[in-house]
């Protein structure tokens, strides 16, 4: 789909071409793109500020029907983001006219902050992830992808960054894939369903598939993920995949929370909460589509993915307030709330991680608490670890992904707030207030010494509104994050 090329635009086979504007300066070399963009600027409305856009109608200087000009704004105050989306709104627009080829004219815009490579990645990501549709349950398709989107650069680009648009269709692919499991009905992705959709993935991006089902798990001691799972007909499933390459020096382990529905359990939420629990599995998903990157473009580092997948729903076999269950590391947990499962299965599978794979690093991803989505809305993941370098090489990947993350603390006198009279630890703090910072705690107690970082993704898993590359629903949030970081492990 993603296409290099510095061919002559004006000869170019496409549906449209796209050319980015600034409002300040001139951002491309080609005497044709320039002619057109000067052509553009006659028109009182275009000014080539974020959000312009116009439309040229057979012109006389290239073969396209129609070229689209599109602002970017004022030069100096671009970044990835910015042009990223660009590319995102291309896509979604040529969708939205019927449209099978694009070319985007890359903008010469590289600055100090701003790298060549790593802008004509952005705008790759964007037409890619733009390019995502989710219409399973449509009846009519009203809509088809792009067949090719092709970006215009210099001669000398298309032979440095070649391996870039093989590599930037695996990940986002790979984010789409996540998307979709999100975006999924929960009555189409038990967790015996969802474990088969992650296996057969794994299976073609040459993964080692481990599937634990409800006798294994009770036969080795999960007890935190069957006391989650204990009121469903559905049993719960713990995907282990793994990525070993010969020779590797160090292991990564990435651990998401799977919850395929969410009803709070004998907690029951309230019908408002209710509505959006099919995504309380974003985790699993986020962390199953790196493996499927990963798996692909097989890194030299080895890479254990866990997902741990219950649905939690209320009946007379379910987990009780007041029940105290044995964990797989052995320490035993004081249920005061059936709604805080997330971190119960998310600690047998860190604690089996760590005792079985002795990772090097160890990252989980959960739509775990409202109080973080309170702390950082809708857009920013929440990320807790007492590891400084660890802490800066995921924010430096969330900064560039735009999978942004900001870190919060993680004092040592909160732990008193989650103190049983009964088990070693109790499932729910004693307060009101810092649910994220005390939940994160919570997990801290079941990871050992190894190096670890939890990532609080339950405000951005899941969008309600579409934006200029994602569509409403699962956003496949922290798949580019955790390709990015394990560059920088």
């Amino acid at each position: 789909m993603l296409k290099l090329t510095s061919a002559d635009p004006k000869r170019a086979a496409v549906d449209a071409l796209i050319i980015p504007v600034c409002e300040d300066q001139p951002v491309h070399n080609r005497p044709v793109l320039k002619a057109l963009v000067a052509e553009a600027e006659k028109i009182p409305e275009f000014k080539g500020k974020t959000g312009d856009r116009v439309t040229l109608y057979h012109t006389d200087t290239i073969k396209s029907p129609r070229v689209i000009l599109m602002g970017l704004g004022k030069k100096e105050e671009i970044d990835l983001e910015a042009v990223r989306g660009l590319a995102g709104k291309a896509v979604k627009q040529g969708i939205q006219a019927e449209l099978s080829k694009i070319l985007v004219a890359v903008p010469q815009v590289e600055s100090d902050k701003l790298k060549d490579q790593d802008l004509v990645s952005a705008m790759m990501e964007g037409a890619c992830l733009g390019n995502h549709l989710f219409d399973q349950y449509k009846k009519e398709k009203k809509q088809k992808p792009l067949k090719q989107v092709s970006f215009l650069v210099p001669p000398k680009a298309v032979k440095s960054y070649s391996d870039l648009p093989e590599r930037i269709e695996t990940i986002c692919e790979s984010a789409a894939m996540a998307r979709d499991w999100v975006s999924t009905p929960s009555n189409d992705k038990t967790p015996e369903q969802f474990a088969g959709m992650i296996s057969s993935e794994a299976k073609k991006a040459g993964l080692k598939v481990t599937v634990l089902n409800e006798k294994q798990l009770k036969a080795q001691g999960f007890g935190a993920i069957l006391a989650v799972g204990a009121g469903s007909k559905s049993s719960p499933r713990l995907v282990i995949l793994e990525h070993n390459p010969k020779g590797a020096e160090k292991t990564v382990a990435f651990v998401g929370k799977g919850v395929t529905f969410d009803s709070g359990g004998i907690n029951l939420k309230p019908t408002a909460s209710l509505a959006d629990m099919k995504c309380d599995m974003a985790g699993a998903a986020a962390a199953a589509g790196a493996m499927m990157a990963i798996g692909r473009m097989a890194p030299k580092i080895r890479v254990i993915g866990l997902m741990p997948l219950v649905e939690n729903m209320p009946s007379g076999d379910a987990t009780r307030t007041g029940d105290i269950i044995k964990t797989y590391e052995g320490k035993t947990v004081e249920i005061g709330n059936t709604d805080a499962e997330g971190r119960l299965i998310l600690i047998d599978a860190l604690a089996y991680a760590n005792a079985t794979y002795k990772p090097d690093v160890m990252i989980d991803l959960a739509t775990l608490t409202g109080a973080c989505m309170i702390a950082l809305g809708e857009k920013i993941a929440g990320l807790f670890t007492t590891d400084d370098k660890l802490a800066e090489a995921i924010s430096a990947s969330g900064e560039k992904t735009f999978e942004r993350c900001w870190r919060l603390p993680l004092p040592d006198d909160y732990k008193e707030l989650l103190k049983s009279d009964f088990a070693d630890i109790h499932n729910m703090s004693s307060s009101r207030y810092g649910g994220a910072v005390t939940a994160a705690l919570f997990l801290s107690e079941f990871v050992g010494k190894t190096p670890w970082a939890h990532i609080d993704i339950a405000g951005p898993a899941y969008a309600k509104k579409a934006n200029s590359y994602c569509g409403a629903g699962g956003t496949g949030f922290g798949v580019r994050l955790l390709c990015d970081l394990l560059e920088k492990l």
